[in-house]
C-alpha cells in the first residue's frame, strides 16, 4: 500500500497540480491586493467617495449590508478582467514563440522521375 501511495504521490501530474495550487493561491493574494488597494479605492472616488462597506439598508433592527455584496461582485468582475488580461498576454507571448512549420522538402531526383513515369502512364 505504501508503494502504491508513493507512486501516486510522486507522479508528475500530482506534483504539477500541487505546484499549480500553491502558485494559484499566491497569485490570488496579489490580485486581491491589487483589487482591494488600487482598483476599489479608485472606483470609490469615482462614485463620490462612497465606500461599499458603508452601504447598509436598515429595516427595523436588521441591517442589510448590500454594499458588501456589491463590492464582492465588483471585485469578482475586476479579478476576472485582470486574469483575462494576464492570460491574453501569456497567449500572445506563447504565440510568438511558435514557429511556422517547415516547408516540405523538395522531391528527390528519383521521386521526380517516378512522377514523370506516372504521368506518362496516365496518358
Amino acid at each position: 500500500m505504501f508503494k502504491e501511495f508513493k507512486e501516486f504521490a510522486f507522479r508528475g501530474n500530482v506534483i504539477d497540480l500541487a505546484i499549480a495550487t500553491i502558485m494559484g493561491a499566491t497569485f490570488n493574494t496579489i490580485v486581491s491586493s491589487l483589487v482591494d488597494n488600487v482598483f476599489m479605492p479608485i472606483i470609490g472616488i469615482m462614485m463620490g467617495g462612497i465606500s461599499f462597506e458603508h452601504l447598509i439598508l436598515k429595516i427595523g433592527a436588521a441591517e442589510i449590508k448590500y454594499g458588501l455584496t456589491l463590492g464582492a461582485g465588483l471585485k469578482f468582475i475586476l479579478v476576472a478582467m485582470f486574469l483575462f488580461m494576464v492570460i491574453r498576454m501569456i497567449n500572445k507571448f506563447n504565440a510568438k514563440k511558435v514557429e511556422a512549420p517547415a516547408p516540405p522538402p523538395a522531391p528527390t531526383k528519383s521521386e521526380e522521375l517516378l512522377e514523370e513515369i506516372l504521368k506518362a502512364l496516365k496518358k
